[in-house]
């Protein structure tokens, strides 16, 4: 079922009330630009779907970009063009309008997945390109012992690889990303060698599955995450994480060509 909010927000989430304040926490990593803008490789035009606050809108590109959430959009730095408002299912372009596409975190909040991966493969000539989660993958990260709820949702929302794989058709590169220990870019898995860093509200609420658990289980989830901080159980068991230099987590970027 598609919900409509009154800030516009596809899916499943209001960004209207959890997007405020989401570009404190939610700033482009310039290692997980780079590995974007090689897969985006020797094109000009450029249709960022779902582009929010306007994360990964860098390098020699001119970007178009789509957000359908008021709140998000009005977050967009000043040397940025806006956003047109609109949805990744409908968008308002014609056939092969741009020479590439790109959507990063997005994906898991659209109502019609496959329709908007269609959408994007119908206005763009070459590389289509996708950063987010694998499914498969996302209760391996040691906050399932946690908040397993949290987590849950994270898992069903994500959709599987081979369905957008499937839904984009072409030569398909499916590509692990390394998500550095002091990744900007601030969700679940970033903070992987900085577990402290999830007791901050506002660290949490730019993070979607959170707002998909009621209040008072996440404060049970949370009681016993400090108590295991504090003790040092969290660190018998994952401490060797606060030394890697990167995490092999859930986050993979999806490469199609026509």
């Amino acid at each position: 079922m598609t919900n409509e909010f009154k800030d516009g927000s596809a899916g499943d989430a209001d960004y209207g009330v959890i997007g405020t304040g989401y570009s404190n926490y939610r700033q482009p990593d310039p290692r997980i630009a780079e590995l974007i803008q090689q897969a985006l490789g020797e094109v000009r035009t450029v249709v960022n779907v779902g582009a929010g606050a306007g994360s990964y809108e860098a390098g020699p590109f001119e970007f178009t970009a789509v957000e359908p959430s008021q709140v998000m959009r009005d977050q967009r730095p000043g040397h940025l063009a806006p956003a047109i408002d609109a949805k990744a299912e409908q968008l308002p372009f014609e056939d092969g309008s741009f020479d590439a596409a790109l959507a990063t975190f997005t994906v898991h909040q659209w109502s019609d997945v496959k329709a908007g991966l269609r959408e994007l493969r119908r206005v763009a000539r070459g590389p289509v390109v996708i950063l987010t989660c694998d499914p498969a993958l996302v209760r391996d990260f040691w906050l399932y012992q946690y908040a397993p709820d949290v987590l849950e949702h994270e898992a069903r929302r994500y959709p599987a690889i081979s369905t957008i794989s499937d839904a984009l058709g072409g030569a398909v590169a499916v590509e692990r990303v390394p998500i550095p220990a002091d990744c900007t870019d601030g969700f679940n898995e970033a903070y992987f060698a900085r577990p402290e860093r999830l007791l901050d509200p506002g660290a949490r609420q730019a993070c979607s599955a959170w707002s998909f658990v009621e209040p008072e289980l996440q404060e049970q989830y949370l009681k016993k995450f400090r108590r295991e901080l504090s003790s040092g159980a969290w660190d018998e068991r994952h401490g060797a994480l606060r030394h890697q230099e990167s995490y092999n987590g859930s986050l993979v970027l999806i490469r199609a060509i026509p």
